[in-house]
């Protein structure tokens, strides 16, 4: 279990530096699509699946949107890839200040504790992730509805941004 946690972990970082080095929107937004994938992965399997699944769900969600906006303000036809010369520097720097900040953290076999949701399991009726779930959308509920809200005022100012060539806001002068 300690290899796949790695693994994500390392897929988590590569992610991250990906969307830093932001060699073009759609890079980008792949990159942020590894970065939710690792992330949930990696709470799911430290004893949180039922929120690593709803929060996978709402990142796609969330994704869909700025990947249709920045595919839209793409204006470059051939954009740099992640191989280009400045794109690589800008890669190696990043990795390089990772694993120092790593160093430096002092994280590894005595660094910073990890805690798993059903920690003291025995003692509960309920998983940890199931509970916090319930407790969010019995006292958080108003602030969920808000979160929907905005998302959905998101998606149709992008679908109008969007419309088409002659329409809307990007319309040539």
């Amino acid at each position: 279990m300690s290899y796949v946690v790695l693994m994500l972990l390392f897929g988590l970082v590569l992610g991250l530096v990906a969307v830093a080095s932001n060699p073009s929107p759609y890079f980008a937004a792949l990159g942020l699509v590894l970065v939710a994938g690792m992330g949930c992965g990696l709470l799911a399997s430290l004893g949180g699946p039922f929120l690593s699944l709803i929060l996978f769900l709402i990142y796609l969600g969330g994704m869909l949107v700025v990947f249709a906006y920045s595919a839209a303000l793409a204006a470059e036809p051939y954009p740099d890839s992640w191989l280009s010369g400045p794109v690589v520097l800008g890669i190696l720097t990043y990795l390089a200040g990772a694993i120092l900040a790593s160093i430096g953290l002092n994280v590894g076999r005595h660094g910073l504790p990890c805690v798993t949701v059903d920690e003291g399991g025995e003692f509960a009726s309920l998983r940890g992730d199931v509970g916090g779930m319930a407790l969010m959308y019995s006292e958080g509920g108003g602030l969920l509805l808000l979160g929907a809200l905005v998302l959905l005022i998101t998606l149709f100012v992008v679908l109008e941004v969007t419309r088409g060539p002659g329409v809307g806001t990007l319309r040539a002068v």
